[in-house]
């Protein structure tokens, strides 16, 4: 039986490079592996302010770059969180099954929280979006969730739940494992690669509407290091590293692959203008296919395709656990 992969970007934010190189670059092989199962997550936009109007925009974005990367909606399933009520159904029952300091322990609220200045302004969903990033896992039986780094604690919380579940009620839940890309599985800044690209560094991110001449100059006034040998090093050559990995990332070949093409190459400068040419080609053609999907209006048909296909499995796991806890269903 082919495994069923689920991945999420929550619409946050313009795009970036990171975004591509991490997820929607690979979502044509990841449709060769298995069932795969692209959501975007507007509900978790929510646990930190954002406009209306910019969570709108961002979503149909994310759902224009999915299909722009070639992403085949009739084969697969590409919807939004907040159009399936499961999700949110699952959440209200599986937060009982969690604790509050499983909850204080992740990472990336403590990060986040700490960047608010007043403490008291934090919202309840920030502190528990674990329980629903979990919920989005297993409502759909996925076995593989594809992550960066940064979310591999959160797939571990779902994991963890869906064992806590299953040993108190029975087999209820597949237990999902995470998946880390080997090349590009962490882009960072190109003003300070000590730092995650983001999506809130207008200096140090690529974004993918960015226009193609800014994406260059982005790129040549890219951060680099001390010397002039192109070599793998993050500890000692953070720049360079981090420009190589989004070569080799975008050339499909090994660090190895990447620094050996570079190894007679001895100035910077040319070093970059070869990873921007490498960058500038691929956002080049995936813009046009975006523009595309946007202007035809590809993505409603899309989304709306995906959403009777995910609420057809959602419902079915939700009633499974409805009958574990025993509440009544119709």
């Amino acid at each position: 039986m082919a495994n069923t992969i689920l991945t999420g970007i929550k619409p946050t934010g313009k795009l970036t490079l990171g975004n591509y190189i991490g997820v929607l670059k690979n979502v044509k092989d990841l449709q060769k592996q298995g069932n795969t199962i692209f959501f975007i997550a507007d509900l978790h936009a929510l646990t930190l302010p954002i406009e209306p109007e910019q969570l709108r925009q961002n979503s149909i974005d994310i759902a224009c770059f999915y299909l722009a990367a070639g992403f085949d909606y009739e084969n697969g399933i590409l919807f939004l969180q907040s159009q399936v009520d499961e999700h949110s159904i699952l959440n209200s029952i599986m937060q009982n099954y969690m604790y509050m300091g499983e909850l204080s322990r992740m990472t990336q609220f403590k990060d986040k929280a700490s960047k608010i200045d007043n403490k008291n302004g934090i919202g309840l969903g920030l502190f528990t979006y674990p329980v629903l990033m979990a919920c989005d896992i297993l409502l759909y039986d996925c076995d593989i969730v594809p992550v960066g780094e940064d979310q591999v604690q959160h797939v571990e919380l779902a994991r963890n739940l869906a064992i806590r579940f299953n040993n108190r009620y029975g087999e209820t839940f597949v237990v999902p494992k995470a998946q880390i890309n080997k090349v590009g599985k962490r882009i960072m800044s190109l003003s300070d690669p000590s730092k995650k690209m983001s999506k809130s560094d207008p200096k140090g991110d690529i974004y993918l509407l960015d226009d193609i001449k800014t994406i260059r100059k982005k790129i040549m006034s890219a951060v680099t290091d001390l010397g002039s040998d192109i070599t793998y090093d993050i500890d000692n050559k953070p720049g360079i590293s981090n420009l190589l990995t989004i070569y080799a990332s975008l050339k499909n070949i090994s660090i190895e692959e990447a620094c050996n093409n570079f190894k007679d190459c001895h100035r910077y400068g040319d070093f970059k203008k070869e990873v921007a040419d490498v960058v500038c080609q691929e956002i080049s053609k995936l813009q046009e296919r975006y523009h595309y999907m946007l202007e035809n209006k590809i993505y409603e048909k899309a989304l709306s395709i995906g959403k009777e296909k995910a609420h057809q499995i959602a419902s079915k796991t939700l009633k499974r656990v409805k009958e574990k806890v025993g509440l009544l269903d119709e």
